[in-house]
């Protein structure tokens, strides 16, 4: 198989249309049409129908494969790339909501008055494409963060080789409006909370699917879904009393209108996480010196 033909077909599954995307990747829509049938005629079946555009059974399966394949042989030229030190007057970090300290921030200032020419960038993301960005040389590093049981790192199924290194442990939080009855608590049971109503915020916020591992518990539902990763904006919705949600405990108690009430059991902690490159720039090892907690 062709990779750039597995790319046309990605392209075209995602924008449910062949126009959208030979606009997208810059082709003319009879090469699309091209890439797609050469496909179909390699593994000798239809992988799309077309009115609607929508993968078959045999294009579903070979999205599975797809995907993967196609990060992996990005990986693979941006970890070259890197041998040879392309870029290397930039410094790109991409960074999940929770993970963004003062720490961090001052980390990434340091290093840009310490180059004046230094092309110094952050973007904000969920944990997915931030490791995404490193993976495919867009980014330098990410930090991401997420709830686990101390010591325990991050699981990370699509970091693949990336090495990582704890950043930061704190206490995580449930963030509750100032006026709700358990506000006043000191502490809180996270499975006495698992009828409440919830925000599902993925991106800004400790996933409801991690939450229900942790208290072994099928409740954490939820009537809206936050698709941002702003945790400020995050936090209007809990103050207004759309559901709960939580974070970092530091990060939490200056919310106006929030209570932040630390989960004493089970005992998780919010914890953060570097991952770089095998070969990460010079400037990208030197910030890496610069997070890593002193042993």
């Amino acid at each position: 198989m062709d990779p750039q033909h597995l790319r046309t077909f990605v392209a075209v599954v995602d924008h449910r249309s062949f126009s959208a995307a030979a606009q997208a990747l810059g082709y003319t829509q009879s090469a699309v049409s091209q890439h797609i049938a050469s496909l179909e005629t390699d593994l000798e079946t239809p992988l799309l129908t077309r009115r609607p555009v929508a993968p078959t059974q045999a294009g579903e399966r070979l999205l599975e494969h797809a995907r993967p394949l196609l990060l992996r042989l990005d990986a693979a030229r941006a970890d070259i790339a890197r041998l040879r030190q392309v870029r290397p007057g930039r410094l790109a970090l991409a960074c999940t909501p929770g993970a963004l300290t003062p720490a961090t921030a001052l980390a990434l200032v340091r290093a840009r008055t310490a180059a004046p020419q230094l092309a110094a960038s952050m973007r904000v993301c969920g944990s997915t494409e931030a490791i995404r960005a490193v993976l495919t040389g867009a980014a330098d590093l990410a930090l991401v963060d997420g709830a686990v049981a101390p010591s325990d790192p991050l699981a990370l199924p699509d970091a693949g080789s990336l090495p990582a290194f704890p950043v930061s442990e704190e206490p995580l939080a449930v963030l509750l409006p100032a006026t709700h009855p358990l506000a006043g608590r000191p502490v809180l049971r996270l499975a006495d909370l698992a009828a409440a109503r919830w925000i599902d915020a993925p991106d800004a916020a400790v996933p409801l699917a991690q939450l229900r591992a942790a208290a072994r518990s099928d409740g954490f539902g939820h009537q809206l879904t936050y698709a941002g990763t702003d945790i400020r904006g995050l936090s209007v919705l809990v103050a207004a009393g759309a559901g709960l949600t939580t974070a970092a405990l530091p990060a939490a108690e200056d919310l106006p209108g929030i209570a932040a009430v630390p989960i004493t059991e089970p005992r998780v902690v919010h914890r953060t996480e570097l991952l770089h490159p095998r070969t990460p720039t010079t400037l990208a090892a030197e910030l890496v010196d610069t997070l890593r907690p002193a042993q």
